[in-house]
């Protein structure tokens, strides 16, 4: 039923009461994303590797109605899954950004909030994100990393090519987990 009603809202009345769900069981369907996103893990790795091995015409525009649409209806603020459970990439640019926006040195703020990966790329050093507040706002969104604007990344241009992203991003993320059902629903490969 909750997976049902928010992939599938039909009317005015039921837009209106799946707003109402939505709201009072997100912390319900995020509870739910590891199990469902499991259960399609299979389903999902093969419609990506023929998504990926021939991506209709005009993917691009699919996904971004797709992203607009699911967006009209998803108050990240209701859920912040992605600030409570993964950290994002920094790049050099939004070091500095971040920094003058602080007004500390771009060394410092990598000294106190940023460690290195096993792969050579800045990340937080904890999760939840230290700069995310009790009340789900981000302290910093003005200047926020380039990979927490662009998040869950499902208006991306060639999409087909971020499909194991997309896998990671659907276990996290209720907007990103129903941007592909419907996609799915939508390009039956």
């Amino acid at each position: 039923m909750l997976e049902e009603l928010l992939i599938n809202p039909i009317s005015k009345i039921a837009k209106d009461n799946f707003k109402k769900f939505y709201f009072c069981n997100m912390q319900e369907f995020i509870d739910q994303l590891p199990k469902l996103t499991k259960d399609k893990h299979n389903e999902n790795k093969k419609f990506f590797a023929k998504l990926k091995k021939k991506p209709p015409k005009k993917l691009d525009q699919i996904m971004q109605d797709l992203h607009e649409e699911e967006f009209r209806n998803t108050d990240c603020l209701q859920c912040a899954n992605c600030c409570k459970t993964t950290g994002p990439l920094f790049t050099d640019k939004d070091v500095d950004r971040i920094s003058k926006f602080l007004r500390i040195k771009s060394r410092q703020f990598e000294e106190q909030y940023l460690q290195t990966d096993e792969e050579g790329d800045l990340i937080l050093q904890q999760t939840p994100c230290t700069f995310l507040g009790s009340d789900n706002y981000c302290s910093i969104y003005e200047v926020r990393p380039k990979a927490c604007r662009e998040y869950p990344h499902t208006d991306r241009k060639k999409f087909q090519q971020i499909s194991n992203l997309t896998i990671k991003n659907i276990a996290i993320c209720p907007a990103a987990y129903n941007i592909v059902e419907k996609m799915k629903s939508k390009l039956p490969l």
